[in-house]
């Protein structure tokens, strides 16, 4: 499940790729979040999710929603539609673990390491490493742009996660990702008539990528998300989401021709290892330099077996 897992979820920006030059990102999105709110709602009302306790909780849930898939997808999908390569976009979503391990200092107290400092700038460098031939290529003007506003969409999802961490732990799964998208659906489509005026092509492309993005993403992703929650391989899912740029990458050769050089090849293997740096647990280690580890009671109390650390 965790391999079928990420390999749907990279198809989220080749589904990018394919719908924005008919519609507007921000209308596509708008169109997804509704769709996914009709099917969800009677699904919910079937299996009795538990739903939030007074109004502050649903209001942090649907501000969550904001951050998660309003600013998050929204400022994805633009930036793609601006001109910021999928495969590229796709490596700098995988940065998210490093926003965390930077932000998590000043909000929680976590303190970052030398270790885990290390991998912070190796994901940096990695991803400097992949934009650096685009803005060359392109003019920095027009790159930088797009490509700031995809970084600022993973620094909206960074925040998302802490906050749910922090602010929504113990509520039904199930209802607040009913509730995120009814508060992303409340702040995108107005803008999206604003500014895009609805725009959007009904073509076989578009339909396509509309019930794949209500479907495959929006309803079979994240159930299956749940369901590795609940059966506790959550840092199986971790793992694996390193291989979400590379994989994504292969797809947006497939379907758009997008190349990458030798030198963007590299620095997504120098990102994907700092993010298992960061990510990385370590064994506690006793002042001897051995691994300590509590064996079963018995009639003369607790047991320590202590091993050489080869």
């Amino acid at each position: 499940m965790p391999a079928g897992f990420v390999l749907l979820w990279s198809t989220g920006w080749i589904v990018a790729g394919i719908a924005t030059p008919h519609a507007g990102p921000l209308t596509f999105l708008s169109l997804r979040y509704a769709c996914a709110i009709a099917l969800l709602a009677p699904l919910a009302l079937v299996l009795r999710v538990r739903w939030p306790q007074g109004r502050a909780a649903w209001l942090s849930a649907l501000g969550n929603g904001v951050l998660l898939h309003g600013v998050y997808l929204g400022g994805v999908w633009w930036a793609i539609e601006h001109g910021v390569p999928a495969g590229i976009s796709a490596l700098i979503a995988a940065l998210q673990p490093l926003f965390t391990a930077v932000a998590a200092g000043p909000l929680v107290g976590e303190r970052l390491g030398p270790r885990r400092g290390l991998g912070v700038l190796m994901g940096f460098a990695g991803v400097a490493a992949v934009v650096a031939p685009k803005l060359m290529a392109g003019g920095a003007g027009a790159s930088l742009a797009p490509i700031a506003v995809n970084v600022l969409a993973m620094a909206a999802v960074t925040a998302a996660t802490l906050h749910q961490k922090r602010s929504l732990a113990g509520n039904d799964l199930r209802a607040l990702a009913l509730i995120q998208y009814l508060g992303a659906l409340v702040v995108t489509a107005p803008i999206a008539l604003v500014l895009e005026g609805w725009r959007f092509e009904w073509t076989g492309s578009t339909a396509f990528a509309l019930a794949w993005s209500v479907i495959a993403l929006s309803i079979v992703a994240i159930f299956a998300m749940l369901a590795m929650i609940a059966r506790g391989e959550v840092s199986r899912v971790s793992a694996l989401m390193f291989l979400v740029p590379p994989v994504a990458a292969v797809q947006a050769y497939l379907f758009f021709g997008e190349r990458l050089s030798l030198i963007q090849i590299a620095g997504m293997a120098l990102a994907a290892a700092g993010v298992l740096l960061v990510n990385a647990r370590v064994p506690p280690l006793s002042a001897e330099g051995c691994i300590a580890a509590k064996l079963p009671d018995d009639e003369d109390g607790p047991e320590i077996l202590r091993r050489p650390v080869l």
